[in-house]
């Protein structure tokens, strides 16, 4: 009876399945610091390319400008609480965050360094004169918002005659000036330049260079924009949802005096060639 029973027990041990790991088919997204950052221009196009990027399946935008690394108040929070503001990501998918004013900073090169130095940035450019002009637009909407006093381009411009160089918007247009910064700590590999006027006129081309800087499969198509012609610029469809950028893009710009806008673009001259001695390349500008 015995030898029965041990018999039994044997068999029964011996034939028991061995318990295989549990393995998640579908591993849960998470929020985690972000692989791509656009660092600016402001007024460059950063919205547009954020959007346009996002029509990816393999990536994720935050859903507002963070200022994490250009604010202090924000940046004394830590890495957990810019982590929190990320979206959720599924593995295999790229997060980007955007803030125009990075580029511009004089410490976010330092604390992006510091924080994730393999993150691939990209820095969107316009014609300098362009940028200018777009960015003294948004003030002036701004400002007029809230019912405060209004300056004339011309005011902000000049000083005894010349172009005042402690102007914000025409500093911001310097490009040189700030890419210095970020290349003392990045390499220019990790840094890839849209043209912005380019995709303004036609995003496509764009964005297939934006893809391949990525490593992304290619998605973007033509598919993807169509002209809208109250508006006078591209939007955007996706999954046959159709959308355009906020009412506040594509404002009219202020006129100049023609000396005055030649005198802008001699200044710019200069400056510009240095920028495309940095980086590398040249743009279409004046």
């Amino acid at each position: 009876m015995a030898a029965v029973i041990i018999a039994l027990l044997l068999f029964c041990f011996f034939s028991r399945s061995p318990s295989l790991p549990t393995v998640d088919p579908d591993p849960p997204a998470a929020r985690r610091l972000p692989d791509i950052i656009i660092i600016g221009v402001r007024k460059g196009g950063t919205r547009a390319l954020i959007e346009m990027l996002n029509l990816h399946s393999d990536v994720v935008a935050a859903p507002s400008e963070l200022h994490f690394f250009d604010w202090d108040s924000h940046y004394l929070r830590g890495e957990d609480w810019y982590v929190s503001q990320m979206p959720l990501a599924r593995p295999g998918q790229l997060t980007v965050e955007k803030t125009p004013a990075y580029f511009t900073s004089a410490r976010v090169p330092e604390r992006i360094r510091r924080m994730i130095p393999h993150a691939r940035l990209l820095l969107i450019v316009r014609e300098p004169t362009e940028r200018l002009l777009s960015d003294y637009t948004q003030m002036y909407h701004k400002r007029l918002e809230k019912h405060k006093l209004q300056q004339t381009l011309e005011t902000l411009l000049m000083h005894r005659g010349e172009l005042d160089l402690h102007y914000k918007a025409l500093n911001r247009s310097l490009y040189h000036v700030h890419m210095r910064r970020w290349l003392q700590l990045f390499p220019r590999s990790h840094i890839h330049l849209v043209d912005g006027d380019a995709l303004i006129r036609n995003p496509l081309p764009e964005m297939k260079k934006v893809e391949e800087f990525l490593h992304l499969e290619p998605q973007i198509n033509a598919s993807n924009f169509y002209f809208n012609q109250t508006k006078g610029f591209f939007c955007l469809r996706d999954r046959r949802r159709e959308r355009c950028l906020h009412g506040s893009k594509g404002r009219t710009h202020p006129r100049l005096a023609p000396e005055l806008l030649r005198k802008l673009h001699d200044f710019f001259h200069q400056p510009n060639q240095e920028f495309f001695q940095l980086v590398g390349r040249t743009f279409d500008w004046k």
